[in-house]
């Protein structure tokens, strides 16, 4: 494939962002995306470490867990909705907009819940608020991760193009390392009744503050390129239609992804499940399965997940540039099959009770989780047309964090305390494991395609014509054949 950045320019194609402009957009997709993963890990790090105590304290401390990671289940109840909304208007407006409406909406929420009181002061209505603020963490970050990963992979060189989009999900293991980080700190130098009182505010609080850097930086940066070409032939289909007499109706994304990409958008759920699931067991139900079950101390699962989740944040990249060279489907699948495999000696070294043993655990299990999680962003945007892309990613994404994040940490604890060991929870994994390799089975490589050719006609021999939109006339809609009829399939 001939990269744009280094080939002539297509006859009315955008030009590709050089290296310069493109470390900017990845700079301001990274900034984001570590801040809201900020705001959304340290809800999850809190409702396993203080939440039953301060919201649900009249229940006995495992079922006061359960309810604080019921409510931390809301969250993920609301980010379809978020990867509806912010995909449709991602798809109609630009990318660019909708991520800085997610930031505010997440940074907003976050620094609220640092101001809430709590069961003490007002009884049953404090975990009602904490639920609804919640759901805006929720809804936002489903609107962000779609347009963080597609800002940058429209942008770049396409034979990187693995690498470049794997860096936002860097923001995940950033936001995690933030997030641990600020509460390992506290914890350590806080006694147990200050943390529980006031302390527990603080790395909300400071929420407000990082907001406004990812503000500055985000607000910097320029529109994809493949987007606004998009747009712009659809734009140019709509007028010579008018002239022509015509009176189509632009089809909504939702329904073109519905439409044309409905087998991308199972494909994308089923990726998900082991990657999401073996995440927040590795992560959160970590800190229940160390405190409640081992009896360790709090300090000891964050400071393993600290040192883990730098570790996460340096292979993600270079998982990401694996991909490019043999493909997002075979790295994809060494991870599902790897985090199936280790789980079982993962809880073998947490049950030793030794520091260095958990650390150890803990630092494989997110290695291998890399590999899934770096080539997703360019797996995801490689598999939907541009005008229907911000909806697909996002929907393919976020809607299978219904049935595989919101539940995991609830159905690991429920796990936990009906067998009282962790034997079940493994065969959880192992069963999202499995499931992840049905779907990569399913699935074609995608490396080589042109994100500005996806879905067209002329790519259709590409993607095997299952997912290519239909002809002008032949019944499609003009969004969905606006893909650019008139572009060549790159080399």
């Amino acid at each position: 494939m001939v990269s744009p950045s280094s080939s002539p320019e297509s006859p009315g194609r955008a030009p590709a962002a050089g290296p310069g402009s493109l470390r900017r957009i990845v700079a301001a997709s990274l900034v984001g995306t570590t801040i809201e993963w900020y705001d959304f890990f340290l809800y999850g790090s809190a409702a396993a470490l203080v939440f039953n105590k301060l919201f649900f304290p009249d229940s006995d401390p495992l079922v006061g867990t359960l309810l604080a990671f019921l409510t931390y289940a809301v969250g993920f109840a609301a980010r379809p909705i978020g990867a509806l909304v912010f995909g449709h208007y991602g798809d109609r407006v630009g990318r660019k907009k909708l991520l800085v409406i997610s930031l505010l909406l997440m940074g907003g929420a976050t620094f609220a819940i640092g101001l809430l009181p709590t069961h003490a002061t007002v009884g049953a209505f404090a975990p009602v608020l904490l639920t609804a603020l919640r759901l805006v963490q929720g809804f936002a970050l489903g609107g962000e991760w779609g347009g963080a990963v597609l800002l940058v992979s429209e942008h770049g060189d396409p034979r990187r193009r693995g690498f470049w989009a794997s860096w936002p999900q860097t923001g995940a293991p950033a936001g995690q390392l933030l997030a641990t980080g600020v509460l390992a700190a506290l914890t350590a130098l806080l006694s147990d009744g200050a943390f529980e009182s006031w302390g527990w505010r603080v790395p909300f609080l400071l929420s407000g503050v990082l907001v406004l850097v990812g503000l500055w930086v985000r607000l910097a940066v320029d529109e994809s390129p493949v987007f606004q070409e998009a747009r712009a032939r659809a734009e140019a289909r709509k007028e010579q239609d008018r002239k022509a007499g015509g009176s189509a109706v632009e089809e909504l994304p939702l329904l073109a992804v519905l439409r044309h990409h409905w087998r991308d958008v199972l494909v994308a759920m089923g990726a998900r499940m082991a990657e999401n699931i073996s995440f927040y067991v590795l992560t959160a139900f970590l800190l229940v399965y160390l405190t409640d079950h081992l009896d360790l101390s709090k300090q000891t699962g964050l400071n393993a997940v600290l040192i883990a989740s730098a570790v996460h944040f340096a292979v993600i990249p270079l998982w990401g540039a694996l991909s490019d060279r043999v493909g997002r489907r075979p790295v994809y699948f060494l991870g599902a099959v790897g985090v199936g495999a280790w789980i079982f000696p993962f809880f073998a070294l947490l049950d030793t009770g030794d520091f260095g043993w958990i650390t150890l655990a803990v630092t494989v299990g997110l290695v291998l989780h890399g590999a899934m999680y770096a080539p997703q962003a360019a797996f995801f945007s490689e598999l939907f047309a541009t005008r229907m892309r911000y909806s697909g990613a996002s929907i393919g994404a976020q809607f299978s964090s219904v049935a595989a994040g919101a539940p995991a940490p609830m159905i690991a604890t429920a796990l936990l305390a009906e067998y009282d060991g962790s034997a079940m929870v493994s065969v959880y994994v192992i069963a999202a494991a499995l499931l992840t390799v049905v779907a990569l089975a399913c699935a074609a490589e995608t490396r080589e395609r042109d994100l500005a050719t996806v879905g067209e006609p002329a790519a259709a021999g590409e993607q095997g014509g299952r997912d290519a939109a239909p002809a002008p006339g032949a019944g499609g809609s003009p969004d969905s054949a606006a893909e650019g009829t008139r572009q060549p399939v790159e080399p």
